[in-house]
């Protein structure tokens, strides 16, 4: 139990370089490059504007350098954004270039949990963690998945690549790829994925520069 609860640095971003590319994969997803649109979207749009803080807390936290004094002061500033917007990521999250917040509020992810490229996580969304039976733990999401509106998922499941948990599901079980999984318990209602709901992906360039930064095989960003 203790083990499952301890915070790490597996998520948390190795260089300004990769804080850099990691944000303009973000930026992408929500229909943006450049710095106007940074500036547009960081002002205006709560689920960028934490993930901004979120990456660069990650950054400074990791450093022996910058932990006790630059890191201090943004998670200051990401602890402000999570009262004020309802989102609940840890910094430490071991999360894939492109994440895209929809909407915000009632947002909670465990530190644990892994997250795929060009994902969609919506809002009313828990993603936690299961602390005894054979999923002790948290859930791998893996790339190109949309978790819609109220969806729960708990334990150490996998949501293969390209699939879809639908408006309120409870997901304890591991999904298939390129599936719908819907209802309490949840289950397999369609394999149409998330074709059509993953919009304004990444380029290939940008992920295999993202993962490169981070030190992970170009390979990794195959969808």
């Amino acid at each position: 139990m203790a083990q499952l609860s301890q915070a790490h640095t597996r998520g948390c971003l190795r260089s300004l370089r990769a804080v850099r590319l990691y944000l303009q994969a973000d930026l992408t997803r929500y229909h943006g490059s450049g710095r106007l649109k940074f500036l547009r979207h960081f002002l205006f749009t709560p689920g960028f504007q934490y993930t901004v803080w979120m990456r660069l807390t990650g950054w400074a936290i990791r450093r022996r350098h910058t932990k006790w004094t630059l890191g201090i002061l943004l998670k200051m500033l990401l602890s402000r954004c999570r009262y004020k917007y309802g989102i609940a990521i840890p910094e430490y999250t071991d999360i894939g270039p492109g994440l895209f917040i929809n909407r915000f509020g009632g947002i909670y992810i465990n530190g644990d949990v892994l997250i795929g490229h060009n994902c969609n996580i919506a809002q009313m969304t828990i993603i936690g963690q299961t602390n005894r039976g054979d999923t002790a733990g948290s859930p791998v999401i893996e790339p190109l998945c949309y978790v819609a509106a109220g969806a729960c998922l708990i334990g150490r499941i996998t949501i293969g690549t390209g699939s879809v948990i639908a408006n309120n599901a409870v997901v304890t079980k591991d999904v298939p790829a390129r599936s719908v999984a819907g209802g309490v318990p949840a289950k397999v209602i369609s394999t149409a994925g998330s074709e059509g709901y993953i919009n304004r992906r990444v380029p290939d360039d940008l992920l295999r520069r993202c993962y490169e930064a981070q030190g992970v095989q170009a390979s990794a960003t195959a969808a």
